[in-house]
C-alpha cells in the first residue's frame, strides 16, 4: 500500500468526519475512525443475514447460544418466534459460521457454530449444557435479534457481547463475559457477566430457589415489584449498596447487606467487585 494513497484514504476520512453533524460527530467519532483503519488494515467488512420463523409449544423456551456478538431479545407481534442473525467478518468470511436452529421438547436451541480448530472435536450445537463452541482465530461476529411470543422464556449465552432483552413477559436468563446485561421482562430473571454492569427489571419474585445476579467490573441496579417477597444478600468489594426497600434483621456493613424484603422466603444474591449495587422499588 503506497505513501500516497494512505495519505488519500486519511484525508477523505477527515473530510467525511467533519461532514458529519455536530450531535453525530461527538459519539461516533471513535466508531468512524474505528471502522476506517479497519477496512483500510483488514480489508472491507463483509456481512451476511440469516432468517428464520417458526413456532414454539406455548411456554416454551429459546436457548441462544454466541461466542462473539449481542443478544437482544423483544417480543413478537404473533404467536411465532422470529429470528435474524447478522454475520460480520473482515480476516474471516461470515459463511464460515453457521446458523443452527434446533427444535424440541422444551422449545428452541439456536446457536452459532463455528469451524472446527485443528484437531479438536467438532462444534456442535445442543441445549443446555451440551454441545462445543469452541473458536480459534476467527474474527466473525454474529449478533442475535430474537423476537419472541407472549409467555416464551428466554436464556440467552455468550463470550464477547451484551445482552438486552425489553418487554418480554417471561423467564430470563443472561449470560455473559464481556458484556453488559439490560434486562426488562414481567416475569423472573437471573444474569451473570464479568466485565460489564446489569441493569434489570423484573415483574416477579416467584423463582423456584434462588435468583443470583453477578459481575466483577461492573454496577449491579435490580428493580423489583413493590409487593417482593425475598432474602436479600448483596455483596461488593469497590462500590456501594443502596436499597428503596425495608430490610427486616438487616445487616449492614460497608461491602455486604441482608435481610428481608416481606415474607422472605426465596434467596436472593447480588455480588460484584468493582461496581456499586442498587435495589430499586419498581415504578
Amino acid at each position: 500500500m503506497t505513501v500516497r494513497r494512505l495519505s488519500a484514504t486519511l484525508v477523505f476520512a477527515l473530510v467525511a468526519l467533519v461532514a458529519l453533524p455536530a450531535r453525530a460527530r461527538a459519539g461516533d467519532v471513535w466508531d468512524s475512525w474505528a471502522s476506517i483503519f479497519a477496512d483500510f488494515f483488514m480489508g472491507p467488512q463483509q456481512k451476511e443475514e440469516f432468517r428464520w420463523h417458526g413456532a414454539i409449544s406455548p411456554g416454551g423456551t429459546v436457548e441462544i447460544k454466541g461466542v462473539n456478538g449481542a443478544i437482544h431479545a423483544e417480543p413478537a407481534a404473533g404467536n411465532e418466534v422470529d429470528l435474524v442473525a447478522l454475520k460480520r467478518g473482515r480476516r474471516n468470511s461470515p459463511r464460515e459460521v453457521q446458523v443452527k436452529v434446533l427444535p424440541h421438547d422444551g422449545g428452541l436451541t439456536i446457536c452459532a457454530v463455528y469451524p472446527t480448530s485443528g484437531f479438536a472435536p467438532p462444534n456442535e450445537c445442543a441445549p443446555g449444557s451440551g454441545g462445543r463452541m469452541n473458536v480459534r482465530n476467527n474474527d466473525v461476529s454474529v449478533d442475535f435479534t430474537v423476537r419472541l411470543p407472549a409467555g416464551s422464556s428466554l436464556v440467552a449465552r455468550t463470550v464477547n457481547g451484551g445482552v438486552q432483552a425489553s418487554g418480554l413477559r417471561g423467564r430470563v436468563e443472561a449470560h455473559t463475559v464481556n458484556g453488559s446485561v439490560k434486562l426488562f421482562t414481567e416475569g423472573v430473571a437471573q444474569a451473570d457477566t464479568v466485565n460489564g454492569s446489569i441493569d434489570v427489571e423484573m415483574g416477579r419474585t416467584d423463582w423456584a430457589d434462588a435468583a443470583s445476579f453477578q459481575t466483577v467490573n461492573g454496577s449491579i441496579t435490580l428493580a423489583l415489584p413493590s409487593e417482593a417477597s425475598t432474602a436479600v444478600e448483596a455483596r461488593t468489594v469497590n462500590g456501594r449498596i443502596a436499597t428503596d426497600f425495608e430490610l427486616a434483621g438487616a445487616r449492614i456493613s460497608r461491602r455486604e447487606v441482608s435481610g428481608t424484603i416481606g415474607a422472605g422466603g426465596r434467596r436472593l444474591a447480588l455480588q460484584t467487585v468493582n461496581g456499586g449495587i442498587q435495589l430499586r422499588r419498581r415504578n
